[in-house]
């Protein structure tokens, strides 16, 4: 499909086809600007050149199953893919604009113990292309001008690692979608060698940790990715990308009642990330029908941030959108037909 090509693979194939390399930009004008479904919309290609890039790259948007709107504005769209499988987007709504959640991979393998997407487990990695069509659908079909991308979908994006990266190339390229990299945050649960593989390539986009606890018993009880690469060498990583990059980190922590939210683990937390540059954004739990975790107290969510400030990290209490619709953090799942 054509959402595969970053711009200097397009270039490559447009010269292939017998076309000048500037063919490549207005390809990328009319998909990624104008947003057309069709080959025959571009004008001003030459009807022969259309006609063998729809043999060579068809333009194939992804096919929306449903829709869902929840009370705060959020939008969840449920994509099919050409194999018949299922995967989930989110848009949601602030005051400064657009954001969109997208999804990386059908199901996922990383298990974590409270999350909705790993529970059928990984069927295939996305392309680059199903990952870019999500953002190209969604501004599409709601009409919007997105500002904002967070890679915390379904599945592990750094498990998919060349075809994120070469749609977050096209995403940021200011022919393609053009949304800075500064505003585009890839979320990872701990993969050490792609940490430093991504900290290595120095671009500009931001990285989240799914850290969820401070010791390596707890952790491995909650994902057990962390038996792969246990929170020391993750914290190494994470040391690395932020010395490497200059970049500062967002250290994830999802608040689940009378498992990680106890006061003793917010000291253990802020003695685990105190120096590094980041700051932890405490996510409240939304339930999920299969699991058995509950989200925490509002009292001891406000007890651990309290203990975190006064011990000089940076937290946040992320804001909670979605949930009403299954929409939220933690919620999402790919589904098979």
């Amino acid at each position: 499909m054509i959402f595969d090509y970053t711009y200097d693979q397009l270039v490559e194939l447009v010269v292939s086809l017998g076309e000048k390399p500037y063919r490549a930009r207005q390809i990328y004008e009319w998909v990624y600007q104008h947003k057309v479904t069709d080959y025959e919309a571009m004008t001003n290609l030459p009807q022969a050149f259309r006609d063998a890039l729809q043999e060579a790259a068809p333009l194939a948007p992804l096919a929306l199953a449903t829709k869902q709107v929840s009370l705060d504005g959020t939008q969840k769209y449920l994509f099919r893919l050409h194999d018949g499988h299922l995967i989930e987007s989110v848009l949601m709504v602030y005051d400064w604009g657009y954001s969109i959640c997208i999804t990386t991979q059908v199901g996922c393998n990383i298990g974590c113990s409270f999350c909705a997407s790993g529970l059928l487990g990984k069927k295939r990695d996305l392309t680059s292309g199903e990952i870019v069509s999500q953002v190209v659908e969604v501004e599409r079909r709601a009409n919007v001008r997105i500002g904002n991308i967070v890679v915390m979908g379904i599945g592990e994006p750094f498990d998919n690692f060349e075809h994120l990266m070469n749609a977050l190339y096209t995403i940021n390229h200011p022919w393609g979608l053009n949304i800075g990299a500064r505003h585009i945050t890839v979320s990872t649960s701990g993969i050490v060698p792609v940490i430093y593989q991504f900290a290595d390539l120095k671009t500009q986009f931001n990285l989240a940790l799914s850290l969820h606890a401070p010791n390596n018993e707890l952790r491995t009880k909650l994902m057990k990715v962390n038996k792969a690469y246990p929170l020391a060498d993750v914290m190494d990583a994470i040391r690395y990308y932020v010395q490497t990059t200059n970049r500062r980190i967002t250290f994830e922590y999802i608040m689940l009642k009378d498992h990680n939210d106890l006061p003793p683990l917010a000291h253990e937390l802020s003695d685990l990330i105190r120096g590094i540059n980041g700051y932890v954004n405490l996510i409240p739990y939304n339930s999920v029908t299969e699991l058995a975790y509950q989200r925490s107290d509002k009292n001891a969510m406000l007890e651990f941030y309290d203990i975190l400030k006064k011990r000089g990290i940076n937290a946040t209490l992320r804001q909670e959108k979605g949930h009403d619709i299954a929409a939220a953090c933690g919620q999402l799942r790919s589904v098979n037909l």
